[in-house]
């Protein structure tokens, strides 16, 4: 049973995490004070509830706090080795945990822990921040507060400024909280309520002041030319771009990305300062420890032709590199750990927004989510005084911090295709819904492609959020839908790597009944269908640079002459004949090129239910319900195929242990052996 003082706790981090005024994404945390029954003793003994390490508040669960015994955690005063060995800290904290399970201790588990007050919350809302990064932030503080908030100097998260915060309030008896400069806020009560209220006083003072005192124009004039592009036109540039940038900026590694074209993005890159802004790069330690120091931004407007624009950013992102290696030297000792990796993880586009990255879509966004939130903080210290982050040297202190490292290190191992970005055709059901499966649970980040869009919506949210699965519509046939599909997997993800040609259909008939429009339908659907999707995806993966796998569901019925089919197999060995022939043209660009030949597969199969398996099964003199079976007997197994038995074969194919394999075909027919291949 959650004890009360901690059920509180959560209520309250919840509601403060769920409004991202108070607060970004995974930032902040907040703690209480109480009793409880010590099992061992039988007594009451003094806790700290806080929020852990890792943990977002608006999510907080009580398996996401720490809690530890308030005697032992306050005594780690009188064994503080100072500033220059305060990380050891952070192990000692383990020896004053209360029980087991629970979240590791933060590196701010000090400043709740020795804040004498019963409840204390520490937030990075992007006013506090604007106040917090100012260059007079500490004469604002008076200004704004008067004596009841402040202001505390820079000093990195750690033991010391848990001291710093308790001597303040212990000095100030009159204060409710105060401003951490270049980082946020904290704020103290007697009573959970009372904290709470506390920590949205200081928050809506700070956006009160801001708004009645601030000028209108703190980014400074419009730029001429970098106004944003019609929402039509900045989509269509933004896929344009996507797979370029994507493959620049997973130089050292894969990334994933997110597109964002919000106001405020759009408001910034347009305004005359953002060049000087931006360079400055982030503060609060939350937000570059996403972003990194600084993002890339293209310095041409937003009319510029894509081509430009292309050969722009790839001179930026040469000169961004070696910026940051310069960064790291500067500052680097023998103990910092090594240079993770110098590409940008904000990317800016004048007119268009804003691409971020990560090892995943949702560290992707979150990162895009804080970029945003480092424009808020920029226009509130901009409007009231002068942007000052914090130093370079501070900024590389916690970007590099061991304790960072340690934390990075402890991150599960990804899985077999993490980074990966696969659209599937024909992926609302049957096979293609199997293949999507099978590659989401690998790792991939999934577009189903579907004639049907409500399925297709449906199918990525059985597989995923959004950050796993996105649904879009798509016929094959039509070359616009085509490229809207692949556009919509380089704004939705980032990129793209994997292609798997699913869509498909079938009509059971033999050559007299096989009709002018039966042929055209099935040709134009899978052989014709199958180029589109594959040209308008070599465009992108040729442009991304980071090779890829396109995969054709071809059939055993390429090449395997059986009766009454003939539209479906000729359609068959067509598709067949591209997986040779584009996995000769595009080896070059690393980009692999196989297929997969399956058996009649009548379980969750489109095809089948469409009508196709009666058909079949009238053939073969059978009843329907027994189609599965028939083609199991005839196999040399004895099995029959499933859905899942295809989708196995597509992840081998894209997995590393096929990676020089090109122009294949697998069979996936339980063995039949008139369709071996020669």
């Amino acid at each position: 049973m959650t004890n009360e003082t901690a059920a509180a706790l959560i209520a309250r981090s919840n509601r403060l995490g769920s409004d991202p005024k108070n607060t970004n994404y995974a930032g902040g945390n907040t703690s209480a004070k109480g009793t409880d029954v010590d099992p061992v003793t039988g007594e009451p003994v003094e806790l700290l509830w806080v929020k852990g390490s890792g943990g977002d508040l608006g999510t907080l669960t009580e398996s996401g706090l720490a809690v530890l015994r308030l005697d032992r955690m306050r005594a780690l005063v009188d064994v503080y080795p100072g500033l220059d060995r305060e990380d050891e800290m952070v192990a000692a904290f383990d020896y004053a945990l209360h029980g087991k399970g629970g979240a590791a201790p933060s590196i701010d588990t000090a400043m709740h822990g020795l804040v004498d007050a019963a409840h204390v919350d520490h937030l990075h809302p992007d006013s506090g921040i604007a106040i917090a990064t100012a260059a007079d932030g500490e004469e604002l503080t008076r200004k704004i507060f008067g004596d009841t908030v402040v202001w505390v100097p820079w000093r990195r998260p750690g033991f010391q400024l848990g001291l710093d915060i308790a001597a303040i309030k212990d000095a100030n008896p009159q204060a409710i909280g105060c401003i951490l400069g270049g980082h946020g806020i904290t704020a103290w009560g007697d009573t959970s309520e009372e904290s709470e209220a506390n920590s949205l006083q200081i928050i809506a003072a700070a956006e009160a002041y801001i708004a009645e005192h601030g000028r209108p124009d703190p980014f400074g004039t419009v730029l001429s030319g970098y106004e944003p592009l019609e929402p039509s036109e900045r989509s269509a540039k933004a896929a344009a771009l996507a797979a370029t940038i994507r493959g620049l900026v997973s130089t050292d590694r894969p990334q994933v990305g997110h597109f964002s074209d919000a106001p405020e993005v759009l408001d910034f890159l347009a305004a005359s300062e953002h060049p000087r802004l931006a360079a400055l790069g982030t503060s609060c330690p939350d937000h570059f420890l996403r972003t990194k120091v600084k993002p890339l931004v293209l310095d041409l407007p937003a009319d510029a032709s894509i081509e430009d624009s292309i050969a722009r950013l790839h001179e930026l992102h040469e000169a961004y590199r070696t910026d940051y290696a310069a960064y790291y030297e500067a500052y680097a000792t023998p103990e910092s750990p090594a240079m993770r990796g110098a590409d940008p993880a904000i990317v800016l586009i004048p007119g268009v927004g804003m691409f971020s990255y990560g090892a995943n879509k949702q560290t992707a966004r979150v990162a895009g989510e804080f970029y945003r939130n480092a424009i808020n903080v920029m226009r509130g210290a901009e409007a009231l005084s002068t942007y000052s982050p914090i130093s370079d040297e501070e900024k590389f202190r916690i970007e590099y911090w061991a304790l960072e490292e340690a934390k990075l290190q402890r991150m599960p191992k990804p899985k077999p295709l993490a980074t990966r970005i696969a659209l599937v055709t024909g992926a609302a059901s049957g096979i293609g819904k199997a293949i999507a499966t099978r590659l989401a649970a690998e790792g991939a980040c999934v577009v189903i492609a579907d004639l049907d869009l409500e399925k297709a919506q449906a199918a990525a949210a059985e597989i995923g959020s959004t950050d796993v699965a996105v649904g879009v519509q798509a016929n094959v046939v039509d070359e616009g839908q085509v490229q809207a599909s692949v556009d919509a997997a380089l704004l939705a993800f980032g990129g793209l790597d994997i292609v798997v040609n699913n869509a498909g259909l079938s009509l059971s008939k033999s050559l007299l009944e096989t009709t002018v429009a039966d042929w055209d339908l099935q040709h134009n659907v899978m052989a014709k269908g199958s180029f589109l999707v594959s040209r308008a995806a070599a465009r992108a993966l040729i442009d991304q640079k980071l090779g890829g796998d396109i995969i054709y569901i071809s059939s055993k019925n390429s090449v395997f002459a059986g009766p009454n089919n003939i539209a479906y197999s000729a359609t068959k060995a067509d598709q067949a004949h591209q997986v040779r022939l584009l996995a000769a043209e595009l080896g070059e660009h690393g980009v692999k090129v196989n297929g997969i030949n399956p058996d009649g597969v009548v379980r969750g199969s489109g095809i089948f239910a469409g009508g196709w398996g009666a058909k079949r099964a009238a053939v073969y003199g059978v009843p329907e319900e027994e189609l599965g079976a028939y083609y199991a007997q005839r196999t040399l197994l004895k099995r029959e195929v499933l859905p899942e038995n295809v989708a196995n074969a597509v992840f081998v194919l894209c997995s590393s242990d096929l990676s020089h394999t090109t122009g294949l075909h697998i069979p996936v027919d339980a063995g039949v052996a008139a369709a071996f291949l020669r």
